[in-house]
């Protein structure tokens, strides 16, 4: 049925206005004051801001690591996505060395078949330098609607790729139309250090952090910046945690070179004394790059406000604390990386951001939705409310002020990283290409409706 929204803020990462939104079969028709409701269903958003539905761009749902698998499903996994605001989100398929792309993709779209309850797309990680696999490069840009690719710089003889291969998959994404991400760390150094904790006995969760220091992701972000410039090709730096990092990107940016920095919540809002909570506590904010001290924050906030860091990711990777961090209880080294990230992303930076003054609205919006969207080939279909978008909206009641809970979350982990924190501001309902995916604070959408979004190529102006 068609909608009409009324008496909302819109909220753009351009404009903040008192306007109404008309919807129409899935999209936008018309964003004005006093439309006419011409018959639709009256949405009241009296009270409320009225954002574009959230773009995530750093996910891992139903994805194998360390001997187990993510808890949380394309079923679970964006269920919680859209309680907390996001209607779209770019997952990783993770390349098993050997294989094709192809094959990888396959069995992610295999994964979020008749389950996902929001929109996706994927990127698509590269683990080997075989020609066929770089001859696959322009061949899912084109056909596939895959325009980002992903290479580790760490988790030696794992994920771990060599400079080569990294210098090559950018040489070649630049001539495909398409964006290299990379996860930046010092893979060979880190192992070394895991290796010298191991040896001396060294086996509690705060030893993750220890051995995988700032200078150490700073290196690597430096590194695989000099390599993209090296290419002529522009590169996407994922989490970034520390201020190392986010120096190597500012510095890269002033000189005019084509670097976007993304980092996530969890990096502005926890610290390095999670590591040291009782017992094994700690391994829940087990994660690479780990939490760092509560210093770096500061320039990661600062990166935010000035551009240098551009899109707010979750890295959502949920393992439960009972049965999968623990398989790393006597050896911090096989603690399962990630944590149930999804669901609070944008609640965290409206509270820490918004409410607290750091951000406005719009640099809200830019940074959880409209970046996102353009720097992946989504736009404008996702990430803004315009004539012809789709209509994937947030109705935010800023008025609401709750406590995070995992009892209270639809992840299906076991904790929550956020447990306790106070927060003003909640989705209240979320509305998927027209139609409700959260309705007054309840879940009325169905496993199956999300549906797979091809990215265009890349081109960011």
């Amino acid at each position: 049925m068609n909608k009409l929204i009324k008496n909302g803020i819109v909220v753009t990462a351009s404009d903040v206005q008192r306007a109404d939104v008309a919807i129409e079969n899935g999209v936008v028709t018309a964003v004005g004051q006093n439309l006419p409701d011409n018959g639709a269903e009256i949405v009241d958003a009296d009270g409320c801001y009225v954002f574009p539905g959230g773009v995530d761009p750093h996910t891992h749902l139903d994805m194998p690591f360390g001997g187990t698998v993510t808890i949380d499903d394309f079923e679970s996994g964006t269920i919680g996505f859209a309680a907390g605001g996001t209607t779209t989100i770019v997952d990783f398929c993770m390349h098993e060395k050997g294989k094709s792309l192809q094959h990888s993709l396959d069995i992610w779209h295999e994964k979020a078949r008749g389950k996902a309850v929001i929109d996706y797309g994927f990127h698509m990680m590269v683990g080997d330098l075989r020609d066929e696999i770089l001859d696959e490069i322009p061949k899912l840009v084109e056909e596939q609607g895959v325009s980002s690719f992903k290479v580790f710089m760490a988790y030696k003889n794992n994920l771990q790729a060599e400079d080569k291969t990294l210098f090559r998959v950018l040489q070649r994404a630049k001539a495909a139309k398409a964006l290299v991400q990379v996860h930046a760390e010092n893979g060979d150094v880190i192992d070394a250090l895991v290796e010298d904790a191991l040896a001396s006995g060294n086996v509690e969760p705060v030893y993750h952090a220890l051995t995988r220091p700032p200078e150490a992701e700073g290196e690597a972000t430096a590194r695989a910046i000099e390599l993209a410039r090296l290419a002529g090709a522009p590169i996407y730096i994922v989490h970034v945690t520390c201020r190392e990092a986010v120096e190597a990107i500012s510095r890269a940016r002033r000189r005019g070179q084509p670097v976007f920095g993304e980092t996530c919540e969890q990096y502005l809002v926890c610290d390095h004394t999670d590591y040291e909570r009782p017992g094994f506590e700690g391994a829940k904010y087990v994660m690479s790059p780990p939490i760092r001290e509560k210093s770096h924050q500061e320039a990661l906030w600062n990166g935010l406000f000035n551009g240098d860091l551009m899109v707010l990711g979750s890295d959502q990777c949920s393992f439960n604390f009972k049965g999968q961090k623990e398989l790393g209880k006597e050896d911090f080294s096989k603690i399962p990386n990630g944590g149930p990230t999804g669901e609070e992303r944008m609640g965290i930076l409206y509270e820490y951001g918004v409410v607290q003054g750091r951000i406005g609205l719009s640099k809200f919006v830019d940074l959880t939705s409209t970046t996102a969207a353009k720097l992946f080939g989504l736009f404008p279909k996702k990430g803004t409310i315009a004539v012809g978008s789709d209509a994937d909206i947030v109705i935010w009641d800023p008025n609401v002020e709750r406590t995070i809970s995992a009892a209270t979350q639809y992840l299906k982990c076991d904790y929550s990283l956020f447990e306790g924190f106070k927060v003003h501001g909640k989705a209240r309902d979320v509305l998927l290409r027209g139609e409700y995916v959260f309705q007054n604070n309840e879940f009325v959408g169905a496993p199956g409706t999300g549906e797979y979004v091809p990215q265009k190529p890349f081109e960011y102006k």
